[in-house]
């Protein structure tokens, strides 16, 4: 079991009870729909609203979000009175949905892929009530890291974690505990670090103790040893070379070239009484990740991303690793790489729904959601791709960026492995070390 110590929610399998809950979370869904039917404010002079409460973590792919306000994409939309509010954690970003931006919450988030369908489940929510959630769009892809304290460099790991797994049973058999952190259960860098491990033949159940740091927490508390291995967005692995405290064994980009990350997520609650509202965001988000995607404007974002209100943190921390230059803090730095973080290039902003069944089988694959989900239908649910096609036909997106199916196909890791969204269970079946039989 994973020991979360920053949601104190257990991540154990969905019980029956639970997944009655999930089922009463899509009838509210229709019951949702019913009363506010899409198109229901169409004949209106624009959003229903002037603004929307949204939230951030500090990590570079919440830049969509910071650039819009900051560049007044969110006004040019008429949402002149978008918040958007600092976070101090995954698990406050979960507290404050689930309040809604009418009880002093938020409506909306930059959020980890997988956590708008944990939500809507009841998985991690009080007394596991499902909250009817939805995703807009993708924020982003790449660039997050997976680093490792200093004290294993001499292992060489990289890309291959079993360099590890000697070093980790030494300080084991000396009665010491390994600690791999990660910032939310089930979210994505709890998933790039478990597949990472155990491809690397590490079961991350078993010969390691996982646990719950936010990310601006993630250098501090590596500083000071509470952890041994940790997997974050940037600025935080790139702050941690720059302190000299470790080093980036490996990017996600170089686990799954192109992998999907961040997303935008909201209460589904509010896209169906603001249906023209949800499409302005989701046309401000877009708009900005466009901009956000220019060379010409990293310097630009780096600056206003290290602004005390936004990160609070040295413009270098942010830059490289934006422009896909990495010092990896082992003696291993390369330039102009393509593993940059992409917000949108290669279809970064639209949310395959294939990709969302990736992150459903993974959650299945470490016991978060039950093998019986109906993956399809679940991520039917939740996914609104259709209003993403909506927005960026009014924002006039070329059709070339419009991708013509909700499924990239095949997707292949750098261990070999083929995840094929048609077919979840065979790719579960190809892994050897999961939690799920």
């Amino acid at each position: 079991m994973t020991k979360n110590l920053q949601t104190g929610i257990s991540t154990t399998g969905m019980t029956r009870r639970n997944m009655l809950k999930t089922t009463a979370a899509a009838a509210l869904i229709g019951a949702v729909k019913t009363a506010f039917p899409s198109g229901a404010f169409a004949a209106g002079a624009g959003p229903e609203v002037t603004g929307v409460k949204l939230g951030f973590i500090a990590l570079t792919d919440s830049a969509p979000l910071i650039i819009a306000k900051e560049k007044g994409f969110f006004d040019k939309h008429g949402l002149p009175e978008t918040d958007v509010a600092k976070q101090a954690s995954w698990g406050a970003t979960r507290d404050n949905l689930v309040l809604g931006g009418a009880a002093n919450g938020i409506d909306g988030a930059h959020i980890l892929s997988p956590l708008p369908y944990l939500m809507h489940t009841g998985k991690v929510t009080q007394n596991n009530k499902p909250v009817p959630m939805a995703i807009l769009a993708r924020l982003n892809l790449d660039s997050q890291g997976i680093s490792v304290a200093k004290e294993y460099a001499e292992t060489g790991v990289q890309l291959d974690s079993s360099k590890l797994k000697a070093a980790f049973e030494k300080k084991k058999a000396e009665g010491k505990e390994i600690k791999a952190a990660m910032t939310f259960p089930g979210g994505t860098h709890d998933l790039w670090i478990r597949y990472w491990l155990a491809a690397g033949g590490i079961d991350p159940n078993k010969d390691v103790s996982t646990i719950v740091v936010p990310p601006p927490q993630m250098v501090a508390n590596m500083k000071v040893g509470n952890m041994d291995v940790f997997c974050v967005g940037e600025p935080w692995n790139e702050q941690l070379v720059n302190q000299g405290i470790g080093f980036t064994a490996a990017t996600t980009g170089e686990l799954w070239k192109g992998h999907p990350e961040k997303a935008l997520g909201l209460r589904a609650e509010w896209i169906e009484k603001n249906p023209n509202a949800a499409k302005a965001l989701l046309m401000a988000v877009m708009e900005a990740q466009q901009w956000c995607e220019s060379m010409d404007n990293k310097a630009e974002m780096a600056d206003i991303l290290g602004k005390r209100q936004w990160f609070n943190v040295p413009t270098k921390d942010v830059l490289g690793r934006l422009k896909g230059d990495i010092n990896y803090g082992n003696g291993r730095e390369v330039k102009a790489t393509d593993l940059y973080m992409k917000f949108w290039k290669d279809g970064a902003s639209y949310p395959f729904k294939s990709h969302d069944t990736w992150f459903m089988t993974e959650n299945i694959r470490w016991g978060n959601l039950p093998a019986s989900t109906d993956i399809k239908a679940l991520v039917n649910q939740v996914n609104r791709e259709d209003v993403w096609r909506e927005a960026a036909k009014d924002l006039g997106v070329a059709a070339a960026d419009i991708p013509a199916s909700s499924s990239r196909g095949k997707e292949t890791f750098f261990d070999g492995k083929v995840f094929d969204p048609e077919n979840p269970s065979a790719y579960l079946d190809s892994l050897s070390i999961k939690a799920v039989a």
